[in-house]
C-alpha cells in the first residue's frame, strides 16, 4: 500500500521560511510526477508545485513562483517544498500527492491527475 507522509509544517511570521518533506513508501513505478497541494479553510484544494520524477522538471502556480522551490531526493523517495518569503495567504494544510499512471504532465497541478495523497501538514503564517 502506498504511503505518503508529510512533515515540516508549523507556524511562522510573514517573511519567514519553512521546508516541507514528503516521504513516499511503496510508490508504483508508474508514478511519473509528484506535487504539493494546499487547502485553506473554505477554499478549494489547489496545486502549488509539481516535479517530474525522471529528469526533475518543475512547474509552479503563479502565486508561489519565485518564493517556493520543489526538489526531490529519489534515493530517499522524498520530495521537498522550500517555502521562502511566506505570506499570511500561504496559510493552509499542505498535502503531498503522487500521480496516477494515466496522469499527464499537463495536468500536474490538477487534483484529478493524482491517485495517492498524504494526510497533510499545517502551515500557518501570521502577519
Amino acid at each position: 500500500q502506498v504511503q505518503l507522509v508529510e512533515s515540516g509544517g508549523g507556524s511562522v511570521q510573514a517573511g519567514g521560511s519553512l521546508r516541507l518533506s514528503c516521504r513516499a513508501s511503496r510508490l508504483p513505478t508508474t508514478t511519473n510526477f509528484m506535487t504539493w497541494f494546499r487547502q485553506a479553510p473554505g477554499k478549494e484544494r489547489e496545486g502549488v508545485a509539481a516535479i517530474y520524477r525522471n529528469g526533475g522538471a518543475t512547474v509552479y502556480d503563479d502565486s508561489v513562483k519565485g518564493r517556493f522551490s520543489i526538489t526531490q531526493d529519489k534515493a530517499k523517495n522524498t520530495i521537498y517544498l522550500q517555502m521562502n518569503s511566506l505570506k499570511p495567504d500561504d496559510t493552509a494544510m499542505y498535502y503531498c500527492a503522487a500521480s496516477k499512471p494515466e496522469g499527464t504532465w499537463r495536468q500536474a497541478l490538477a487534483q484529478y491527475a493524482y491517485g495517492y495523497w498524504g494526510q497533510g501538514t499545517q502551515v500557518t503564517v501570521s502577519s
